[in-house]
């Protein structure tokens, strides 16, 4: 399968055959490189909820902000607590998140627009970044999956968000952006009895000793298509968080003491 992301410069890889799909459209995630920040969030750390110097985010996000053409003013962030909340984002929230965390969406995880001048925005650093597309709508949407979200279906919760908003899940182009992969991802027995029967053998392999590898790009499939989205609409990242050093913040590599990148979609101003 083609990589879908391509990287575009040091600091960002983008989305280039959805930027195809729908003009004015800006979709990618950036790696760590390029930024002002220090070590453990050396250089492009983009979370404010992470104890790094916050002009120093500030500064990494107004780089990016400039990259992709659309200004902090017209960014939008959830609070990203794990959970399946989706929020349909409008003029009204721009902004939200984008210079403080406390101003962040409230228990939000999943973020969809069809606006013009909003880019919806969500931070990761081993968890699941899932972009949506509807190209006959226009809505576009990304969601922060980790275990949690995952296992309690954010993506089924995104694509019945869209089905509300006119898509047919026929319709919908999903990508997996850059996580941690099924090889470097051991959990426990806590974490895999949340995983349905009829997804286990595809997902989950048993190390012995209470250990297991889990494989939550492809549970994310699974739950995608058990939704009605087609699996040539769904593009997978080869990229691993964890595995990938010189690009990625990895908080299972980096014992949690590490900064986070961003994932990114939405239109900028005709």
């Amino acid at each position: 399968m083609t990589e879908p992301f391509r990287q575009l410069t040091a600091s960002t890889l983008e989305l280039g055959k959805w930027q195809q799909l729908r003009s004015g459209l800006k979709a990618g995630f950036t790696t760590r490189n390029g930024g002002v920040s220090a070590a453990p969030f050396a250089t492009l750390n983009l979370g404010l909820h992470v104890p790094d110097y916050t002009e120093d985010v500030l500064a990494n996000r107004r780089k990016l902000a400039e990259a992709v053409h659309i200004p902090m003013a017209s960014w939008v962030s959830g609070e990203q607590i794990h959970q399946t909340n989706v929020h349909i984002v409008t003029d009204d929230d721009k902004g939200k998140g984008s210079r403080q965390y406390d101003t962040s969406l409230k228990q939000i995880d999943g973020l969809m627009t069809n606006r013009q001048g909003i880019l919806c925005t969500a931070f990761f650093a081993d968890c699941v970044p899932i972009y949506f597309l509807d190209p006959s709508s226009g809505y576009v949407g990304i969601a922060h999956a980790g275990w949690k979200g995952t296992v309690n279906r954010i993506g089924r919760k995104m694509v019945e968000a869209l089905q509300s908003a006119g898509a047919d899940p026929a319709d919908i182009h999903v990508a997996i952006g850059p996580s941690i992969s099924g090889d470097a991802y051991e959990v426990d027995e806590r974490v895999v009895n949340h995983i349905p029967d009829a997804f286990f053998e595809r997902t989950v392999t048993d190390q012995g000793s209470n250990r297991f590898l889990l494989d939550l790009k492809q549970l994310n499939v699974e739950i995608l298509l058990q939704q009605g989205v087609l699996r040539h609409n769904i593009d997978i990242t080869h990229y691993c968080t964890f595995r990938d050093e010189t690009l990625f913040f990895s908080h299972r590599r980096d014992q949690g003491k590490t900064g986070r990148m961003l994932g990114y979609i939405g239109y900028e101003n005709d």
